[in-house]
């Protein structure tokens, strides 16, 4: 059986090894923060703990074999309802959260190597963790940053104002469109214009349309 002072050392160095990764995403103000990624790795910690150590009496016997492993596996599959609930559908082609579905699945796997006693390994994860989580997104956004789009959401009265105009006054700023979706909006003679432009637009030419927009008669209200 695994001494008492090393039960609580492996559950405190779980805990700390998920709330660091959890501050990052804490700091981003994510759903699954800080607590979460405690409580996902020190619970790892501790299924692996019961499973290698807990069942020691029964081994005893010569006719029980136990496989640790099983219980490891059903952890790294069974994380992934609490992943789900991270990610958000935003809009058509538009969804959030799987980064840190990702970072609370690969935190249950810290958990459960410290639980298996691998310290060195669990805390490079850690580190890597951290490091890809905070340090490669300002190169991801640097390097793709053309590959994303500004959406400018338009509310307008269906009998005042076209769909054609509001085309219109975007093409005459010289704004490159990438796709315009239409939506019924709360009321019915409300509809929401949602242009998607591309990331090369400026953000003052945005902030310039958006304000004549804005002047239109019919137009209710703009979402940038």
């Amino acid at each position: 059986m695994l001494p008492d002072h090393d039960i609580v050392l492996r559950l405190l160095i779980a805990a700390v090894l998920g709330a660091v990764v959890g501050l990052e995403r804490e700091r981003l103000e994510w759903v699954a923060g800080l607590r979460t990624h405690m409580l996902v790795c020190l619970g790892s910690a501790l299924v692996m703990i019961v499973s290698n150590y807990g069942f020691n009496d029964l081994i005893s016997t010569n006719r029980v074999v136990l496989d640790p492993s099983r219980v490891a596996a059903q952890v790294v599959s069974g994380i992934g309802f609490l992943g789900a609930g991270t990610i958000l559908f935003l809009r058509q082609q538009v969804i959030r959260g799987l980064t840190t579905a990702a970072s609370l699945w690969t935190v249950a796997a810290v958990g459960l190597a410290v639980g298996g006693g691998l310290y060195l390994a669990a805390s490079c994860a850690t580190a890597l963790i951290v490091v890809i989580l905070a340090l490669v997104k300002p190169l991801e956004n640097r390097l793709f940053r053309r590959q994303g789009s500004r959406h400018v959401t338009v509310l307008v009265h269906r009998g005042q104002v076209s769909l054609q105009q509001v085309e219109d006054e975007i093409e005459a700023s010289g704004l490159p469109v990438k796709q315009i979706t239409l939506k019924r909006g709360d009321s019915p003679q409300e509809d929401y214009v949602e242009f998607a432009l591309s990331r090369s637009a400026s953000k003052a030419s945005v902030l310039a349309v958006v304000a004549k927009l804005q002047a239109m008669d019919g137009v209710l209200g703009v979402t940038v």
